[in-house]
């Protein structure tokens, strides 16, 4: 019997391909903190440009993006931010906005795909005549796709109807989109539409994309000045930091279009046990451990595993 390992632990475990080794190795650098290395600046420009925002800025990590992000939104400890039970800001970043901006978190129910009840979201914003008591909401969080609803892909139309209720009270949106090129592929809409309403985002290059390290930030010109003065204050500031922009720039040129076959692939290991699919796993290691799972259940190997 051949045995082999097939990591389905996340997409988070992809190793840097030969190009972007490649392209690591040549990088232009120059020093990042002084706003001065060409390849990042690349990057950043780039995915300023596919998300449709003013300006972006490249961060090590989703959650120091995510973190950033609300900390510029609510720049008044004590402001509130509403966002879903179930999301990953609120229950895999270390309380973060808490502990370190003094943010409030307000929660509402997520539902099955993902989604809040925009009643519940309304609901759920505080009634400013009522600031001496009560904290000040600033900001609603999304995350699409949502990772605790099985990578559900949240709909243009129900983003866009979160967008008008921020706006109705005065609010900023911010959406945490990790995987956010995953839900453009799946909904066949591109990711400047469905980060329209947003007035930030944070994208992960190191999941689904299969970068070795970092996320981006997105938003209006002077959303990104203060984010770049949050990220120093952080220790999010490096110098030479194109080394890994240039593989970050393979990952979004070359990786995208093989989101289609990772989506083909989970549709046909779907069950109700984590298994994440990316761009380094191939169909006949889908099949590889179809029949894992038919040995485990049965006793018993078919061919795909002989």
């Amino acid at each position: 019997m051949v045995t082999r390992t097939v990591d389905l632990r996340s997409d988070t475990v992809t190793k840097p391909t030969e190009t972007m080794r490649a392209a690591m190795a040549t990088a232009d650098v120059d020093d990042d903190v002084l706003c001065h290395d060409p390849t990042a600046l690349r990057l950043e420009t780039e995915m300023a440009r596919i998300t449709g925002k003013e300006a972006a800025l490249f961060v090590p990590s989703g959650t120091m993006g995510n973190l950033i992000s609300v900390l510029v939104h609510c720049d008044i400890r004590g402001s509130e931010v509403v966002l879903g039970n179930n999301s990953h800001i609120h229950i895999y970043e270390n309380g973060g906005i808490s502990t370190i901006g003094g943010v409030h978190p307000r929660t509402v129910k997520n539902n099955e795909d993902g989604t809040m009840d925009i009643d519940l979201i309304e609901a759920a914003i505080r009634d400013p005549r009522w600031a001496l008591v009560f904290p000040i909401t600033r900001l609603i969080c999304l995350e699409n796709t949502h990772a605790n609803s099985g990578g559900k892909c949240l709909s243009v139309e129900y983003t866009d109807q979160v967008g008008e209720l921020a706006k109705k009270h005065g609010l900023k949106l911010h959406i945490d989109g990790a995987r956010i090129f995953n839900a453009s592929v799946a909904l066949g809409i591109p990711v400047h539409r469905l980060l329209q309403a947003a007035d930030s985002a944070s994208i992960c290059l190191s999941k689904g994309l299969g970068a070795p390290v970092g996320s981006v930030i997105v938003g209006s010109n002077s959303f990104i000045a203060k984010a770049k003065i949050l990220r120093k204050t952080l220790g999010g500031g490096m110098r030479q930091v194109g080394i890994l922009c240039a593989a970050a720039i393979v990952a979004v040129q070359e990786n995208v279009a093989k989101l289609e076959g990772d989506h083909k692939n989970a549709k046909v290991l779907a069950g109700r046990v984590r298994i994440v699919l990316h761009h380094q796993i191939s169909e006949s290691d889908v099949q590889y451990t179809l029949s894992c799972f038919q040995q485990a259940l049965t006793g018993v190997l078919d061919q795909n595993g002989i």
